[in-house]
């Protein structure tokens, strides 16, 4: 049987390759909890530098769910809120991964697929790219953890747009509501994401890895603690923070080494 989720390792950049390209890249649930487990041990991994999420083939990134598995595994609100809490694990794995995340985005990103790019840091899609959540046609909901991923880029107005209405949007419309980053050309998309995970690559992995948890953590209402205002300047204590700084003095490109 094809593996469902590919990992494809080069240096300290990784892409994660959804693979069920017949079905538009739909996850089947052990490819949801695949991916979880395969997220939370490149997080574990401190030698990677940034992961890149992608579909197989060109048609799609993900259309979401396998719905061929609904009479089976999703047919009452028991089964469904099993099968939730393994999808909720692998979008929460990424949104919580410390490394960088960039989505590469060509074709249909709809229903979970929307959802895995949403969790990302970075989304960069092709000009052809639809986007949406046509779960109306299905008489079936989102879980709160699954909104959670859409809304923290987009207004509860144009949730309630794209889930009330079940229309698939165009990459021009998503860009203009901040569902993605950039929009290029189709035949750009792979170079443009591997220039900004180079990028990302060559820049002080500490700092990176420090700032997502600060952005997730201003996310939050509860006022700051004197310790976490602190631990924004902890890196000045790293390694790197000493490479940098002088390699930036002499004109000189760092080599940071996570420490």
């Amino acid at each position: 049987m094809t593996d469902p989720i590919l990992v494809e390792r080069d240096g300290a950049i990784v892409t994660i390759v959804l693979n069920n390209p017949d079905k538009r890249n739909a996850l089947t649930k052990p490819a949801w909890q695949k991916l979880g487990d395969v997220v939370e041990d490149l997080s574990a991994d401190n030698d990677l530098r940034c992961i890149i999420i992608r579909g197989a083939g060109e048609a799609a990134f993900a259309a979401g769910a396998d719905i061929s598995e609904f009479p089976s595994d999703r047919s009452t609100a028991a089964q469904a809120r099993a099968y939730g809490d393994v999808v909720t694990r692998a979008v929460k794995a990424i949104e919580e991964c410390q490394h960088p995340t960039i989505a590469l985005i060509k074709g249909a990103c709809t229903g979970g697929g929307l959802e895995i790019a949403c969790a990302c840091d970075i989304r960069i899609a092709g000009e052809s790219a639809r986007f949406g959540v046509p779960i109306n046609k299905l008489g079936h909901t989102l879980a709160y953890p699954e909104l959670e991923a859409i809304l923290r880029l987009v207004s509860p107005a144009v949730m309630l747009e794209l889930l009330l209405e079940g229309r698939v949007v165009d990459a021009e419309f998503a860009k203009q509501v901040g569902l993605i980053n950039r929009i290029v050309e189709d035949w750009e998309v792979e170079e443009e994401v591997r220039l900004c995970a180079d990028r990302i690559a060559k820049g002080a992995p500490l700092a990176a890895r420090l700032h997502k948890k600060m952005v997730r953590r201003l996310k939050q209402p509860a006022p700051l603690s004197q310790a976490e205002l602190d631990e924004a300047f902890s890196t000045c204590d790293s390694e790197d923070y000493q490479v940098g700084y002088k390699a930036f003095m002499a004109k000189e490109a760092p080599e940071f080494k996570a420490r």
